[in-house]
C-alpha cells in the first residue's frame, strides 16, 4: 500500500468527472483517498460531511457557520482536518492539491510528500481570489512533485521547479469508445433532429455563446447539444434558438449514450486568458467515441490533434460552417478513424496514473534516503 492520499480540490466530487476524479479513482487501488473540497456555509455548528462514493474513497466537505469568514474560518477548518486525521487514523500521508488556495488550513500538518497537479491556471478564472497567484507560488516552492495538465501551462512553468512533469489530459477508451456502437437514444435527445452538433462539459466563461449564437443563426437545420451545468455566467445570456437545445448535466456514465447520436462534437472555447492554458479532456474523449471534432483555436488542441489533421481548428462561424458541411457530406470515415485509433493507442488514465505512481514513489525514496543520511549525521555528531 502507498501511503494516504488527502487530496484538496476546488471541485465537488460529485460535479463534473474528470482529471482529479480519473487519478483519485486509480490512486484508491493502492492507498486510502481522502478528498477534501472546499466549505460550505450554512446557519449550523461546524461540522465535517464525509461520503464514501466507492472503495478506499471519501468524500470531506467541511460545514461552517456562516458567521465564519477570513481567518476565524481557516482556523475552524484546521480544527476539523484535526478532528478528521485523528479519527481516520491518517499518519503517513500524500498531500494532492489541486488548489493552492488550501495551504491556508494544510500548512501546518506534516505530509510525507507534496504534489501540486496542477490542471488549470485558476487564477484566470472567472471570479478568482486575489491571492491565488501568491498561494500558488508558495505551494509550487512547497511542493516535491509538480504536475500539469497541458503542454502550455507546462511551458509556462517548467522553471519554477526541478521535478515538473507534463501530463496532458488522457482518456477512459473503453468507456468512450461505447459510442461507435450504441444505438438506444437518450428519452430527452431521441427527438432532436439531425443533423446533430455537440457540446459536453461545463458552460462557462470560457464558452464561446458568440459563436453558437451565430453558427444556429445561419443554419437553422442544424440542431446543436449542449450538455453540462451553468457556472459564474447568467443562464439568461445563453443563445435561444429553436435549434439549441440545453439538456443540463448528465453524468459520466450517460455521455457515451450522448455521444452516440452525435454528427460532429465541438470544443466552441473562446479566446480568453481563461482558456489560454487549457487542454480539454473532451478531445480525445470525442475522437475515442468516432465522433469528427471542431474547436477553435486553443493552442492545446492546435498543437496536439489540429496539427495532426484529426480535429478540424477554426476561428470564425464562417469556417466552422465549411468544416461542417465538409463533414455532414462525406460519410466514409474509415481511414481518419484508423489515423485516431492510432494517435490514442497509448493514451489512457491508467497510462498516466502509472507514470505518476513511478515518479511519485522515486522522490519517497529519494526524501527516505536523504532523512536516513541526515540522521546518521546526526548520530556521528552527538557521538563525537
Amino acid at each position: 500500500m502507498l501511503n494516504d492520499i488527502v487530496c484538496f480540490c476546488h471541485l465537488r466530487w460529485n460535479f463534473v468527472h474528470q482529471r482529479p476524479q480519473h487519478l483519485m479513482t486509480r490512486f484508491a487501488k493502492k492507498s486510502r483517498v481522502f478528498f477534501v473540497e472546499e466549505p460550505v456555509y450554512y446557519d449550523g455548528v461546524d461540522k465535517l460531511s464525509i461520503q464514501h462514493p466507492q472503495k478506499n474513497v471519501w468524500t470531506v466537505v467541511p460545514y461552517l457557520n456562516e458567521s465564519a469568514r477570513g481567518m476565524e474560518a481557516e482556523q475552524r477548518q484546521i480544527r476539523l482536518l484535526a478532528n478528521l486525521f485523528k479519527s481516520q487514523q491518517i499518519y503517513n500521508y500524500i498531500f494532492w492539491y489541486y488548489t493552492p488556495l488550501a495551504l491556508s488550513v494544510s500548512r501546518g500538518f506534516k505530509a510525507t510528500l507534496t504534489v501540486y497537479d496542477c490542471m488549470d491556471e485558476l487564477s484566470a478564472f472567472k471570479f478568482a481570489p486575489v491571492e491565488l497567484k501568491l498561494k500558488e507560488k508558495e505551494l509550487i516552492e512547497k511542493a516535491d512533485v509538480v504536475f500539469t495538465g497541458g503542454k502550455s501551462i507546462y511551458q509556462s512553468k517548467k522553471n519554477l521547479h526541478d521535478y515538473i512533469f507534463c501530463f496532458p489530459s488522457s482518456i477512459d477508451k473503453e468507456h468512450f469508445m461505447q459510442a461507435r456502437t450504441l444505438t438506444e437514444e437518450p428519452a430527452d435527445q431521441a427527438g432532436i433532429p439531425h443533423p446533430r452538433i455537440g457540446f459536453y462539459g461545463v458552460v462557462d466563461e470560457r464558452f464561446d455563446l458568440d459563436l453558437l449564437d451565430k453558427v444556429s443563426e445561419i443554419r437553422r437545420d442544424w440542431q446543436f447539444v449542449i450538455i453540462g451545468p451553468v457556472v459564474k455566467i447568467d443562464s439568461h445570456s445563453l443563445p435561444q434558438r429553436e435549434n439549441i437545445h440545453y439538456l443540463g448535466a448528465k453524468t459520466y456514465q450517460e455521455l457515451p449514450h450522448y455521444l452516440s447520436g452525435w454528427d460532429i462534437a465541438t470544443c466552441p472555447f473562446a479566446r480568453n486568458e481563461s482558456t489560454r492554458y487549457i487542454s480539454p479532456t473532451k478531445t480525445p474523449e470525442y475522437l475515442a467515441g468516432g465522433k469528427p471534432v471542431i474547436s477553435t483555436a486553443i493552442k492545446d488542441v492546435v498543437d496536439t490533434y489540429g496539427k495532426n489533421s484529426l480535429v478540424h481548428i477554426i476561428d470564425t462561424p464562417e469556417e466552422f460552417i465549411a468544416c461542417a458541411e465538409n463533414e455532414l457530406s462525406h460519410a466514409e470515415k474509415s481511414t481518419w478513424m484508423k489515423e485516431v485509433d492510432y494517435f490514442l493507442m497509448e493514451d489512457s488514465w491508467d497510462n498516466t496514473w502509472e507514470s505518476m505512481l513511478s515518479l511519485i514513489k522515486h522522490k519517497l525514496r529519494q526524501k527516505a534516503t536523504f532523512t536516513k543520511i541526515e540522521k546518521t549525521k546526526s548520530t556521528q555528531e552527538i557521538a563525537a
